[in-house]
């Protein structure tokens, strides 16, 4: 009979969390088949999560995941996306892309709170599919950090709204070294950050649906408007094409939304905080998106000039008109101080996502070893370097006025996370594949997605189409090559890293039945632990919670 280890413990570390549960794991894989690589057998001897602290709470995780699907798409774009396809059409379009993250969302959830480790989703690429594909999704990821560039930029440009105080390239400085200063310390000050950030931004969409409901119904501002809107000049705006084309900007509007799966490996209690996160999510993305749309749509109609926002500031974003019509002049300063937060927010979530992705790289032997190691904090410094240095680089480019260069960088990454979610549900899918096959029962798992296998099918094919229909302008009104290859360009590094792994590793997909479950994956006593812990957690601050 083998004793109970004490629950009493509250261990910060994720090596320590894994060394509590090792006797019950043992016990474990005792009963249950183990077929594992030479590789996987050198990981597990030196474990993905070796060094890091699980120092994000449950309130971390649920904020982070929120604050990652709210940002300048909503605050800026989506007045846009009303006057290309009309408030019914773009209504449509945020409804089927919010599904569609949604189901990403339960997928990773699903492989997340079985297997919580850092750099997620290539890791479970190359532990369930082939190391191949693990590689490419990893880089592939991993080459947002370019986009760390685009919001200091961004950032020092919102700034020059109120006055110019400092160059461009002082103010990124200044935001840089500040972000990478976060990010070489604990993951709870990274955690707290993002939650005031995200809390921001939750407290200004809530003022906002609040302001609009009393302008439509004629409370303020003037007359009730209602629907009118939807009769004249019409519910739809460009027809099927309008409705299409918001979808492809909708999907980016949502993306980052994953970076929950990669906190998973430092968040305290992971079988209880990723599936509430995941399931908090679908609630709010539909109150903070599809609410928001629907009322600018109603409030504004499609052809009001402004409405496409375009200077691409502030002044004439859609929350702007809208506290407007209800009298608050100071909107467009509101606004643009929530977009500064948004885009430090932003910059602050990629160094974090980048850096632990490179660390998962590294630990799977996909990227140079050093890259992997971490200071007392339990923070990757090595990768946060790198991506640092990579992503600052890029504003340099732009500084100097190479600003086709910087279109380029972007068109790269435009799509990576298209790729990246593709991956996520179609890995899933095979997870769950191997997991049946080799007798493991669906009940064990800690949380389990949403309508297995056709969620996970919806999402990868549905992603897969916007790859492809991302760039349709360039073949209206005639093909032009220069647009062609400008909004494709960021398919090709996936496939370069894949293709290149391939020929030199000659690695080969691994057979359903050689799948290794065992390394790294929770047990039944870290389940229990979980739920004790979970137990003991005030109702006041479980609805609280649940409420922000």
């Amino acid at each position: 009979m083998i004793e109970k280890p004490s629950l009493t413990e509250n261990p910060t570390s994720s090596s320590e969390y894994h060394y509590e549960s090792q006797k019950v794991e043992e016990f474990e894989k005792s009963s249950a088949p183990s077929y594992r690589s030479d590789n996987l057998i050198e990981e597990e001897e030196n474990h993905i999560q070796e060094g890091t602290h699980r120092g994000l709470d449950a309130r971390h995780i649920q904020m982070i995941s929120l604050g990652g699907a709210i940002g300048t798409g909503l605050f800026l774009n989506s007045g846009g996306n009303i006057a290309e396809a009309g408030p019914a059409g773009a209504l449509i379009a945020y409804c089927v892309v919010g599904f569609m993250v949604y189901c990403i969302m339960t997928c990773l959830g699903e492989m997340a709170t079985f297997m919580p480790v850092s750099g997620s989703f290539n890791h479970y690429a190359t532990r369930f599919v082939e190391p191949s594909l693990g590689f490419a999704l990893g880089w592939n990821y991993w080459f947002s950090s370019v986009t760390i560039a685009t919001e200091l930029a961004a950032a020092a440009t919102i700034i020059k709204f109120w006055k110019e105080v400092l160059p461009d390239a002082a103010w990124s400085t200044i935001f840089l070294v500040i972000i990478v200063a976060v990010n070489f310390l604990s993951v709870r000050i990274y955690g707290e950050l993002e939650y005031w950030f995200a809390m921001i931004k939750i407290v200004i969409v809530i003022v906002f649906i609040i302001v609009a409901i009393l302008v439509t119904a004629g409370a303020v501002g003037g007359s009730t408007i209602g629907f009118s809107y939807w009769n004249t000049p019409g519910a739809f705006n460009n027809g099927a094409v309008g409705t299409v084309s918001v979808l492809l900007s909708a999907g980016f509007s949502f993306q980052g939304t994953e970076v929950v799966g990669i906190t998973a490996g430092e968040a305290k209690n992971p079988t209880k905080t990723v599936p509430r996160a995941i399931r908090n999510t679908f609630w709010r993305i539909i109150i903070f998106y599809i609410c928001t749309i629907l009322l600018i749509g109603m409030c504004i109609p499609y052809d009001n000039p402004d409405l496409q926002n375009p200077d691409g500031g502030p002044g004439t974003a859609s929350f702007t008109l809208v506290f407007k019509l209800a009298g608050i002049e100071a909107g467009a300063h509101v606004i643009n101080a929530i977009v500064l937060t948004s885009v430090l927010s932003a910059c602050n979530s990629s160094m974090y996502t980048t850096s632990r992705t490179l660390m998962g790289l590294a630990r799977d032997n996909n990227a140079p070893a050093f890259l992997g190691r971490v200071n007392k904090f339990g923070a990757p410094f090595w990768a946060v370097v790198f991506s640092s240095v990579v992503g600052f680089a890029c504003v340099f480019v732009s500084i100097y006025s190479a600003e086709q260069a910087f279109v380029w960088f972007l068109s790269i990454t435009a799509v990576s996370g298209f790729i990246s979610w593709a991956g996520i549900a179609g890995v899933h899918i095979r997870f769950r594949r191997a997991y049946v096959r080799q007798g493991r029962s669906i009940a064990d798992l800690p949380y389990k997605a949403m309508g297995y296998p056709f969620s996970g099918l919806f999402a990868t094919i549905l992603c897969i189409l916007i790859i492809l229909g991302q760039g349709y302008s360039a073949f209206t009104p005639e093909f032009d090559a220069v647009t062609f290859c400008t909004n494709y360009i960021g398919i090709i590094p996936f496939f370069l890293c894949y293709v290149g792994h391939k020929i030199y590793t000659r690695g080969k997909v691994i057979p359903l039945e050689e799948v290794d479950f065992e390394t790294g994956r929770v047990t039944r006593f870290d389940i229990e632990k979980d739920n004790e812990v979970d137990a003991e957690i005030p109702r006041w601050k479980r609805i609280v919670a649940w409420i922000i």
